[in-house]
């Protein structure tokens, strides 16, 4: 069962917004009040002081990024560290673990940690977790401990690295819309970490004619192995002209033992999700008709209801598009960095895509 930052909030606007919280610490003295949430996905507005002062405090908010990046952590039945996950960057992330162990389907545990201080490892009292338990719910509005049977061997974190990487800014017809690079970086990231993966399972990688002179690593990304320099050369591709041109500007394209395509796939970072599934509609159409792949939007988590939205429309439907969140690119990514996984069959890549229908 897959928990979004939709449903984090939904059971948060559950609560009584009447009455004044306690911290899960009950050294806080302080107290939380829910002032509004904002639907679909926060952020969540509060106010947190003591119980004579509250009315008059600041206003602050619970951003949707760090609600987005506690709910991409659960896992139904095993304990969470709000704090390992959102860090000290968040400092109202005490006040959201607190709310969410307010809600029915959370529980506070206290699960054992292994001890790696000696030559001999023990297991010695942990830290307290949440625990989403939504086949358990308990009575909402109430903080309820639940006994853990969890033992929690803590490894580092899994983290995606990037090489440096160089990008010339981009002009903008729009002179009211100034350029980011940071938008392009971010795209360019997950575009590389998808033919990064491509890579490790033993794909060759087509990525969009416009992009390739970007440099990574003090490469250009058309110069790398695996990436194919013309799609005339991909004897899958050969008969189809109209399909190639059609496929110039897709982001990635995985190939594989010159008669596979694993998958198209069209990187939304800030443009409309709708753009990307016209390119994957056009060359689809223009293609083998019934040939086996998988048309995949790639963009942020947070953007996942509007990827939803237009995956689901009947224009799009002939597509079965699947939804491919920056998060789960970045950990296949960091699973091929760190173990060099082979031998897996295409099949893997659906563990970490999402139908959209």
């Amino acid at each position: 069962m897959s928990y979004t930052a939709a449903n984090l909030i939904r059971e948060i606007d559950q609560l009584d917004k009447n009455i004044l919280y306690n911290y899960i610490d009950r050294k806080n003295r302080n107290l939380i009040k829910i002032v509004r949430i904002n639907h679909p996905e926060g952020p969540i507005f509060i106010k947190r002081g003591t119980r004579e002062k509250i009315n008059n405090a600041r206003e602050v908010s619970i951003s949707p990024n760090m609600i987005w990046r506690v709910a991409n952590a659960l896992q139904e039945d095993v304990p969470l560290n709000i704090d390992r996950i959102v860090g000290a960057s968040y400092n109202t992330r005490s006040v959201l673990e607190s709310l969410l162990a307010y809600t029915k389907e959370f529980y506070i545990t206290y699960p054992g940690r292994i001890e790696y201080n000696t030559s001999n490892s023990k297991i010695e009292k942990g830290h307290k977790h949440l625990l989403w338990l939504p086949s358990n719910p308990h009575k909402k509005g109430v903080l309820e401990e639940i006994k853990s049977t969890k033992i929690i061997s803590e490894i580092p974190s899994q983290l995606a690295i990037y090489e440096s990487l160089a990008i010339t800014p981009q002009f903008v017809s729009d002179n009211t819309t100034p350029y980011n690079i940071e938008i392009d970086r971010r795209h360019t990231q997950i575009q590389i970490a998808l033919y990064l993966i491509g890579r490790q399972l033993g794909f060759r990688t087509w990525i969009a004619q416009n992009d390739k002179s970007i440099v990574y690593n003090n490469k250009k990304l058309g110069e790398m192995d695996g990436v194919i320099v013309s799609l005339n050369d991909e004897k899958l591709m050969m008969p189809f002209q109209e399909a190639i041109k059609a496929a110039m500007l897709i982001d990635c394209i995985w190939f594989k033992n010159s008669a596979l395509m694993p998958a198209v796939m069209e990187v939304e970072h800030t443009t409309g999700v709708k753009s990307g599934l016209l390119r994957m509609k056009t060359f689809k159409d223009k293609f083998i008709p019934n040939l086996p792949t998988r048309y995949v939007i790639v963009a942020p988590d947070e953007d996942r209801q509007k990827v939803l939205n237009e995956c689901n429309n009947n224009q799009f439907r002939d597509l079965n598009p699947l939804y491919f969140p920056y998060s789960s690119v970045e950990e296949f990514y960091s699973l091929c960095q760190r173990r060099k996984i082979k031998g897996i069959t295409e099949e893997f890549l659906d563990c970490f895509m999402e139908k959209t229908s």
